[in-house]
């Protein structure tokens, strides 16, 4: 374990052998950082904050602290992140709210580019790239391996699909489907992240089915709904479920369809 001298370290933190603790770092004493935790300098993680191993912070980082939230009443709330994250300069991460479940989760192997924000009550999965100055609001769910562009903003309660990308400066207000290519500054759905799939090594066939689904899931007949509970009933091919499953859930936004013809 190696800590600075210049650090604060408040009475009843918990840490890890193997954590590195850089220079005017502060810690909070209901912090908790697994092992080999490395906080570079100028780091300050507050409230009931859990951090996973072998993740990294980088300066200025505010992890933990109060929710942006006008109706938090100092009412207790945590926030758990888990194993392997790289958190960028000026990342800010919230904990959660009583309105929200009281609680903000964060996968593992992340990486939070400079200055993004994760906002209460937002679970996050897995492998989940945010570049630079990307925010999400309150009550954002991302599933795993998204990509979000940087300055992109992510509307409350919006849910972002496994494996979706969303371009550079998009506002996103309405749920993006799983594998989803999103662009544009109020974004229409634009396809498949065709790149993405290709690097998480779904074989062609795959990948022609889900673009078989996709195309039936956006025709001109009918509402998405019916269409999505059709093509449910014959369809066995596990990407084009997910999708399907991830449609007709219940969600508190419309979906980003495709540009009218």
């Amino acid at each position: 374990m190696s800590i600075h001298p210049s650090a604060i370290i408040e009475a009843g933190a918990e840490i890890a052998p193997g954590c590195h603790i850089g220079p005017f770092c502060h810690i909070g004493g209901e912090v908790q950082l697994a092992r080999r935790v490395r906080l570079h300098s100028h780091v300050a993680i507050a409230g009931d904050t859990r951090i996973g191993a072998d993740t990294e912070i980088w300066p200025f980082a505010s992890i933990g602290s109060q929710p942006q939230d006008l109706k938090f009443a100092g009412e207790h709330s945590r926030l758990v992140i888990g194993a392997r994250n790289m958190i960028r300069e000026g990342v800010s991460i919230n904990p959660g709210t009583k309105g929200g479940g009281g609680t903000t989760r964060i996968g593992d192997d992340c990486l939070f580019m400079l200055g993004s924000h994760v906002g209460h009550d937002c679970t996050v999965g897995s492998k989940v790239v945010v570049a630079n100055h990307a925010s999400f609001a309150g009550h954002v769910e991302v599933g795993d391996g998204a990509v979000i562009g940087g300055l992109a903003g992510i509307h409350q309660f919006v849910r972002i699909g496994e494996g979706a990308i969303i371009g550079a400066l998009s506002m996103v207000v309405a749920d993006v489907i799983p594998f989803g290519s999103v662009i544009g500054e109020r974004p229409k759905l634009a396809g498949l992240n065709l790149v993405g799939l290709k690097r998480r090594g779904v074989d062609r066939a795959e990948i022609a089915a889900l673009r078989a689904g996709y195309k039936a899931l956006f025709a001109d007949e009918g509402t998405l709904k019916t269409r999505a509970e059709a093509l449910a009933a014959e369809s066995s091919n596990p990407l084009v479920q997910q999708m399907l499953d991830f449609v007709l859930s219940d969600s508190e936004r419309s979906f980003c369809t495709p540009k009218a013809r």
